[in-house]
C-alpha cells in the first residue's frame, strides 16, 4: 500500500521535517508499503485560489495542470498524511490553498446549487499530525483542539467523504524534548496500514 505524505514547511532541516521522514521510515520497514513525501514549499507549488479556480469550481473549465499533478498523486495513494506546524491555531497557509485548490468540486465532491451533495472521496484514509508550539493545557482550556478538529477533520475530509483515522497533535515543540515525538512519527508510520485495516474490519 502506498502513502502520500505532505510537508507544509520551508525549512528542510525542521521538526516538521524531521517527522515526515519518520513516518516514511516507519512505511519503509515493510517491504508491502511504499511512501511519497510530497514537499509543498521545495516544490514551489502556488496556493493562491484565483479566478482560474473559481471557475474550476463552477465546473466551467478542467483544472490546470498543477491540480491535476496533485490529484493524480492522492489518486495513486491509499493514505494521504499531512505533517505541518500549526499558525494561529490552523494549518500554514501554504497547506490551506493546496487543499482549496486541489480538492475541487468534481473531484474531491459534486456540488450543484440543484442537487445533493456527492462526496467522492470515501476511498482515502487520512492521518493528521500538526507540530504544536503551546502546551496541551493551553489549546484544551480555549477549545482551540476541539476546533481545529471541527474546521479541518470535519469541515475538511469528511466534507469530501474521506476518513480521519487519525488526528494528533505534538505539544511543546519549541521547548519539548523531540525525541519522544519523533519516535511517535516512526511509529506512526509502522502501524500506518495496520490501523486503516483494523478501522476497516471494526
Amino acid at each position: 500500500m502506498h502513502a502520500l505524505i505532505v510537508v507544509a514547511h520551508h525549512d528542510p532541516k525542521s521538526l516538521t521535517h524531521s517527522l515526515a521522514r519518520q513516518i516514511a521510515e516507519g512505511l519503509g520497514r515493510s517491504c508491502e508499503h511504499s511512501s511519497e513525501i510530497a514537499d509543498l514549499w521545495a516544490e514551489g507549488f502556488d496556493p493562491r485560489f484565483a479566478a482560474a479556480d473559481i471557475a474550476v469550481h463552477r465546473t466551467q473549465v478542467p483544472p490546470p495542470a498543477d491540480v491535476l499533478a496533485e490529484q493524480a498523486r492522492i489518486d495513486r495513494a491509499d493514505a494521504l498524511v499531512l505533517v505541518y506546524p500549526v499558525y494561529w491555531w490552523s494549518m500554514p497557509a501554504l497547506l490551506k490553498g493546496w487543499i482549496d485548490r486541489v480538492f475541487a468540486n468534481g473531484w474531491a465532491f459534486d456540488f450543484r446549487a440543484d442537487a445533493k451533495l456527492v462526496k467522492k472521496l470515501g476511498q482515502l484514509q487520512v492521518h493528521l499530525l500538526g507540530v504544536a508550539g503551546a502546551d496541551a493545557g493551553t489549546y484544551e482550556r480555549h477549545g482551540y483542539r476541539q476546533a481545529m478538529q471541527t474546521q479541518i477533520d470535519h469541515g475538511i475530509f469528511d466534507y469530501c467523504g474521506a476518513r480521519v483515522l487519525s488526528s494528533q497533535l505534538l505539544f511543546d515543540s519549541e521547548g519539548g524534548e523531540v525525541i519522544p515525538a519523533l519516535e511517535q512519527a516512526h511509529a506512526l508510520g509502522q502501524t500506518l496500514f495496520s490501523v486503516n485495516q483494523e478501522s476497516e474490519s471494526a
